[in-house]
Formats: C-alpha cells, structure tokens, sequence
C-alpha cells in the first residue's frame, strides 16, 4: 500500500496556519461578481499558460488569453492543442466539482487524454505507458544525464490503485487538503505513469483535490504562476530521488516546497480582493451579489464581450427565447445590467 513519509515541520505548520486564515478572509470577502469572474477567468488563464509553459510551450498569456475566448491565432498547431487542452482539463474539473463526482482512476485517465488530446498518439491517450520512462536533461556539449527512472510499466496499474486508495483515506482521515494535493503532485510525477503529458496531469489534478475538499479559494488562485516563476527551484524540489524507491523515502522537503509557495500565491489574492473591496460606491463597499450558475455565465460573456443581446442568452444557456428574457430581466432588476437601445436593437450592458 501507499504511505507516503514526511515530518510537518514547524515550517509546514505555520505556513497551514497563514494559509487557513487566509482562506476565511477570502471566503468573506465582499467583492462583485464581475470582479470575482474577472479574477477567475485571469486564474484560468494564468494556470494554462504556466503550466505548458513549463513544458515547453511559446504561446505568451495574450495569445492564452485569445484561445480562452475562442479566438483563432497564428502558433503552431501543438502548442495551440496543449493549451486548448488544459482549458479543456480545468473545464472538466469545474464540472467535476459542481457535480460533487468522486475522484477516480478514470479521472484521473480522463484528465491525462485532455491534455494530451492531439499531441499523443490516441492509444497514449489516457493509457498508461506499456515501457520504460526517464526524465533525462540535455545540454549543448554535455553528455546526455538521466535525472530519473521510473517504476516498471508492469508496475503502474498497481502503483495507481495504491495511490487512488489513499487518496479516499486521507479524506477519511482528515488530512490537510493542501499536504493532499502535495503528495497526489508528488506521487504522479514519481509513478510516471504516462508516456508524456504527467506534469501537466499532475498539476491539475493538485487543483482537482483542493476544489473539491473546500481550499478553492474561490477558485482565484493559480500555483503553476510559483512552480514557473522560478523553473529550476520546482524542478529542484519535485526531483527528491533518482529512482521511485528513493522518491518515497521521506517529501518533507517537497511538501515545504509546495505549502510555501500555496500560501505565497494565495497571500497575492488576497491583495487583489483587498484593492477591489476598498473600492467604495458613494461612500459603502457594496456587498456581494450571489448571483445563479446561469446569471454567473451571462455577466462573464458580458464582461469579455462589453454587450449583449437576447440571442447571446439564448446561446449561451441553450435555452429559449423566454427563458433569455427572464434572466435579463433578473439582472436589470438587482442593477447587473441595463439596456441601450429599443426593440429588435435593444443590447445590455454593465450598469
């Protein structure tokens, strides 16, 4: 079975403390919905660009950011499948957690085939790899150097299913859901279990677990902005042994990695919720405005596109003319948007 070893030093300790109280201040926070779809979708973006990015990708954030709203731009196809793929992945996660679904070996097999989707022969694509794997570094004039060598193929399947099973007990035993998203990175990247696209898997499935067992933060965070700020350091951190025996020894070292640089990255989204929310209209800070799945969607095509019409709703929710109507209507009244124009013209903006 799968028992991860690590100390949680006083370091660890207290880096969770700042973290918890961070977390009740975010979870507080009166801030508008535009403002808070704005943050989310900018945490979308920041998590796909960084995470292919340390893979080697070259699309920069605006050209991530064009893909987000479904613009076409001028890259080479890969590197536009990895990202539309990781925006696929954290899509699937989404609705992974709003349909509160367990996490599984097949999600964790879904989660690998779409974000390699395109890039990996099909019969990669969520499978475990049927060879040997090594992460190896190649440098100008300097022989080829093998930093890890993972586990037997044979020996995947099982290794997963270990994994999966401590993954349901650390619910059950109440673990830290930050050190459980520590060690679920740490374990994938160790196991290896794909022929390419592991960091990638890794990386959103850490977010999966902090989503589902209450450290969403609102969803406004994004860690791989700290994993490829400083490359070497993460690479630095997750390598903690040649081979997988090595690598379960002892992840306290990696766990101080992690846990530091969640509290850093959500420390910075409190700065951006503490601007908006001293942000006063005539004198008060609005209070927030809870708004419905399907009005959340309205005002984050609203705020990307700066209007709207009755046909956008109709699209946007797969629903009927009427029905478009009824949640126009909804927001006007609790003053999310107002109408320019009359009749068949008539488009809504922000108020």
């Amino acid at each position: 079975m799968f028992n991860p070893k690590y100390t949680l030093t006083n370091k660890i300790l207290s880096d969770l403390t700042a973290i918890a109280e961070v977390k009740n201040f975010i979870s507080r926070a009166k801030i508008l919905p535009q403002q808070e779809l704005r943050l989310r979708r900018q945490a979308v973006i920041r998590m796909t660009h960084h995470s292919t990015e340390i893979e080697g990708n070259q699309l920069n954030m605006g050209q991530v950011e064009a893909l987000y709203a479904k613009k076409k731009i001028d890259a080479p196809d890969r590197d536009i499948y990895e990202v539309k793929n990781y925006l696929s992945a954290l899509k699937y996660i989404e609705k992974l957690v709003a349909e509160k679904k367990s996490l599984t070996e097949k999600v964790i097999l879904k989660i690998h085939r779409l974000v390699t989707n395109n890039t990996l022969p099909a019969q990669d694509c969520g499978h475990y790899r049927s060879g040997p794997i090594y992460v190896v570094r190649r440098r100008l004039g300097w022989p080829q150097e093998t930093l890890y060598t993972g586990p037997e193929a044979k020996k995947v399947p099982k290794l997963m299913s270990d994994f999966i099973s401590w993954l349901k007990a650390s619910e059950e035993k109440e673990i830290n859901p930050v050190i459980v998203a520590a060690i679920a990175h740490l374990e994938i990247a160790a196991i290896h279990p794909f022929n390419d696209g592991n960091g990638r898997t890794a990386r959103a499935l850490a977010t999966l677990i902090l989503y589902q067992r209450g450290y969403d933060f609102r969803r406004l965070f994004a860690l791989e902005d700290y994993y490829n700020s400083d490359r070497p350091a993460y690479y630095q951190a997750i390598n903690i042994g040649k081979t997988y025996d090595q690598r379960q020894l002892d992840a306290t070292s990696w766990l101080e990695y992690f846990v530091k640089g969640f509290k850093k990255e959500i420390a910075e989204v409190k700065e951006k919720i503490l601007l908006l929310s001293s942000r006063k209209v005539n004198g008060e800070i609005k209070s927030q405005i809870y708004l419905t799945a399907e009005q959340l969607k309205i005002i984050d095509f609203l705020d990307q596109n700066n209007h709207l019409d009755v046909k956008d709703v109709e699209n946007i929710l797969s629903c009927p003319r009427r029905t478009a109507q009824l949640h126009l209507q909804k927001l006007k009244k609790i003053k999310m948007i107002k109408a320019i124009g009359k009749g068949k013209a008539t488009k809504y903006v922000a108020d």
